[in-house]
C-alpha cells in the first residue's frame, strides 16, 4: 500500500469509522471484521491438526470422497461466532466474509492444509438468493482465501439450479431432501485432473457440500477437500 493510500484510509477511517462485528467496538487501522480481543476468543476447531480425520471428517465417511475437511470454528447460537457469521451471511457484509476468508488462510497455511490443493470451488447460490442478497458469501470467504494462498477461485463451473428452501430450520433427512439434485456442473475440464478445494460458511450435516460433491465426481480424476467458516455444534 502507498503512503498516499494509507494516508486516505487512515482518512476514511476516521470520518467512517468500523465496528467489530462480534462486540460492536471500534477497530483498529489494521483489523478486520473483528477486533483482536474478539479474534483471541473465537472458538476455533483447530481440526487443521488432524483435517483427514476429526468431527467434521466423520459427517462424509461412506458417502462422499474427500481427502481433508476443516471448519475454523465451532458455531452455535450463542457462541461468539454466531454475530459474526449472521453477520456475513445475512447483514450485507462481504466486507466480513472476504477478511475472515483472510484471516482463516493465514491460521491454517502453517498447518499444510493448503498443499496441494489445485483449485478453489465456492458453493454456489442460486440467482434468485444472489439477487436477494446481493453476493454469495462462499465465494467473499474463498476470495479471501485465495488472496493470501493465490489458489484460483472457480465459479462458472458449477452451478445452483433453483433455490427451494433454506436448510436452517430442517433437520438431517429434510437436508438431504432440499438439496438433492440441486446443483448442475456446467465445465467438467475445468475441474478434472484437480484437487478441489470446496469453500461455504456453515456446515451443519454436510449435505450441501455432500451435493455438490456428488455432482462434480462427473469430472475425470477430481478429489476433494472441504473448507467451511463454521460447524455447527450437534
Amino acid at each position: 500500500m502507498t503512503k498516499k493510500n494509507t494516508i486516505w484510509n487512515r482518512l476514511l477511517d476516521t470520518i467512517l469509522p468500523r465496528h467489530c462485528s462480534i462486540c460492536d467496538s471500534r477497530l483498529g487501522f489494521d483489523e478486520k471484521a473483528i477486533c483482536g480481543s474478539c479474534a483471541t476468543r473465537l472458538p476455533r476447531t483447530h481440526y487443521e491438526l488432524t483435517a483427514d480425520y476429526n468431527p467434521m471428517t466423520v459427517l462424509f465417511q461412506g458417502i462422499v470422497p474427500i481427502e481433508k475437511a476443516v471448519a475454523f470454528v465451532h458455531f452455535n447460537p450463542h457462541n461468539a461466532s454466531a454475530r459474526l457469521i449472521y453477520a456475513i451471511k445475512y447483514y450485507r457484509h462481504p466486507d466480513y466474509a472476504m477478511a475472515m476468508g483472510e484471516i482463516m488462510a493465514k491460521e491454517l497455511l502453517s498447518s499444510g492444509f493448503f498443499n496441494n490443493i489445485d483449485a478453489i470451488v465456492p458453493v454456489p447460490l442460486s440467482r434468485r438468493r444472489l439477487h436477494q442478497r446481493g453476493y454469495n458469501q462462499s465465494e467473499y470467504l474463498a476470495r479471501g482465501v485465495s488472496k493470501i494462498t493465490s489458489i484460483p477461485v472457480i465459479t462458472k463451473a458449477l452451478r445452483r439450479k433453483h433455490f427451494l428452501q433454506s436448510q436452517t430450520m430442517l433437520g438431517h433427512t429434510e437436508r438431504q431432501k432440499n438439496v438433492e439434485n440441486m446443483f448442475v456442473l456446467r465445465d467438467a475440464s475445468a475441474l478434472s485432473d484437480r484437487h478441489i478445494l470446496l469453500i461455504d460458511d456453515i456446515c451443519t450435516t454436510g449435505a450441501t457440500a455432500m451435493a455438490c460433491i456428488q455432482e462434480m465426481q462427473v469430472a475425470k480424476n477430481i478429489r476433494f477437500s472441504i473448507l467451511t467458516l463454521g460447524l455447527t455444534d450437534h
